[in-house]
Parts: C-alpha cells; sequence; structure tokens
C-alpha cells in the first residue's frame, strides 16, 4: 500500500479534530445553501464594492469547515472595514451534514468557479479576491491554475493553507486525547488523500510552478502548525508571492492551525494588509 494511503485514516482523524472545534451553537449554513445570509452582514448580495474597496471578498473554509462557524471573526473584521464578503460551501459528501470539504479537491474548485461567477455577476465587479483557511488556501489554486480562475482574482491569500501537502508529523498523538474520533470516519473521503503530501492532485497541481501569471499570493503561517507540517512547506514559489510566518509579527503569538484561521486578530490584520497593500499598517502583538 503506498504510504499516503496509510496515513490517511490519521489524517482524517487529525482533521476532525481541528475542524470539529470550529463548530458552535451559532446557526450553520445548510449544504445545499452556500449562500445562505447570516445575520454578520456577509453574503449580501445587494452589497456594492466601493472605490476604496473595489473587489468583493471570497471565503473559503477548510476541511469540514462550513461557509458560516469558519469565518465568524474574519467575515464581520471584513464588512466593517467596507468589504463586500461572501462564503460557500463547498466538498460537500451525501449523507454528512456540515462537515464539508471532503470531496474530491477538483470538483470543489468547480464548485468554487460557479460561486466566484455568482458573486462577480451580483457586485458587478471585475475580479474577486480570495482568502481561504487550511484545503481552502489550496484549493482554489486548481481554480486559478485549471479552470480559468485566474482572469477573474486579484489576490488569493491563505491562512495555513497545504499547498505542498502534509507529512503528518505528530497527528497520531493527538488520537488519544479525543478516543472514537476515529470511529466516526470511512475511508470515503477523497479530499484526504487528496491532501497528503506525494498525491496524484497535489504532484498535478505543483507541476510547473506554484502560481499562474497575474495573481498575488499571500500565505501565512504559524510555526505552531500540528496538522500542516512541516509548516514551511505550506509557502509558495514564485513571483507577486508573500510569504508570512505569524510570530515573525508577534513573537508571542501561540496560534496553531485551527486559531491562525479562526480566531487569530494578528494573522486577521495581515489579511486586510494583503487585500488593500496600498494602504497596509504593521500587523503587531496589539492588532
Amino acid at each position: 500500500m503506498l504510504p499516503w494511503r496509510r496515513a490517511l485514516r490519521a489524517l482524517a482523524a487529525a482533521l476532525l479534530v481541528t475542524g470539529a472545534v470550529t463548530l458552535t451553537p451559532a446557526a450553520t449554513a445548510a449544504a445545499d445553501t452556500p449562500q445562505a445570509s447570516t445575520s454578520r452582514g456577509w453574503n449580501d448580495y445587494d452589497c456594492r464594492p466601493s472605490a476604496a474597496h473595489p473587489r468583493p471578498v471570497v471565503l473559503v473554509h477548510g476541511t469540514f469547515g462550513n461557509s458560516v462557524d469558519n469565518w465568524l471573526v474574519l467575515a464581520p473584521y471584513l464588512v466593517k472595514r467596507g468589504y463586500c464578503v461572501y462564503s460557500l460551501d463547498y466538498g460537500q459528501l451525501p449523507g454528512v451534514p456540515f462537515f464539508n470539504g471532503l470531496g474530491p479537491i477538483d470538483k470543489s474548485a468547480e464548485q468554487l468557479d460557479v460561486f466566484v461567477d455568482k458573486v462577480l455577476a451580483s457586485t458587478g465587479a471585475k475580479k474577486a479576491d480570495l482568502v481561504g483557511h487550511s484545503q481552502g488556501g489550496m484549493m482554489p489554486r486548481h481554480y486559478l491554475k485549471f479552470l480559468g480562475g485566474a482572469a477573474k482574482v486579484n489576490a488569493l491569500i491563505g491562512l495555513a493553507p497545504d499547498n505542498h501537502g502534509t507529512t503528518l508529523l505528530g497527528l497520531t498523538k493527538l488520537l488519544p486525547y479525543f478516543p472514537g474520533i476515529e470511529d466516526l470516519l470511512t475511508t470515503k473521503t477523497p479530499s484526504l488523500a487528496d491532501q497528503v503530501a506525494g498525491s496524484p492532485f497535489l504532484t498535478k497541481l505543483n507541476e510547473g510552478g506554484d502560481t499562474v501569471p497575474g495573481v498575488r499570493y499571500t500565505v501565512i503561517a504559524t510555526k505552531y502548525d500540528e496538522v500542516v507540517t512541516p509548516y514551511r512547506t505550506q509557502f509558495l514559489t514564485g513571483p507577486d508571492v508573500h510569504n508570512v510566518t505569524l510570530q515573525d509579527l508577534c513573537p508571542v503569538a501561540l496560534s496553531e492551525h485551527v486559531a491562525i484561521g479562526i480566531t487569530d486578530r494578528v494573522a486577521h490584520h495581515e489579511v486586510a494588509n494583503a487585500l488593500d497593500p496600498a494602504h497596509a499598517t504593521p500587523s503587531t502583538c496589539l492588532s
């Protein structure tokens, strides 16, 4: 059996652990309504981008995430700053509610393609900016490279994206703290196999270079990432790439894989800088 297949079960368990902690008592978007409105002011299809922020922002959740819970902090943070903000659900499996991002990643990228077209049509904008967490920071690269997304996207900002997969270092150490987690999973989770380092999906994605012309890339990583390891494999190489380590901005930052995308204000300030580099301000521990 190939090494990545032997590692699949451990990866699935670890990602379920990290994804599960993002779920809150707040209303969760149903799998068949990726555009469902929320009370926080995002997914407002009457929103029109301003001259200051002329591009809508599309938020792309991570594995086991969804369009609401992954963005309860970042979405209103960006709305408050004047952006038109949207989020989608993708990668649903039949009979699996709430936990998304499990289907084949190339098919998830097709869902992103349709969603971006809808947002652009609604707002009248020519291009969008994408912000993704974990798989959501990597999956859009397939859309940009193979589905014509580069013509519709100005910037891709990844929070702890698994751009080159994961070696699974240390993930099995999480399992004793969560008895029964492995029993919740089956082998029918294609995106997990796609995300293991050396998978056919990642090999194809990274052939010929990490980036495509015309798109700005930002990667924001934490050295305490326990899911995408080693954390530096998240970084991209190519023109118009800005790789950031959270601890270079705030040495005492302790956020790991989940927190950097869900709650970390320093990381979110750096997202705002990447969306509007002309008006960027230093990201510090007080951001």
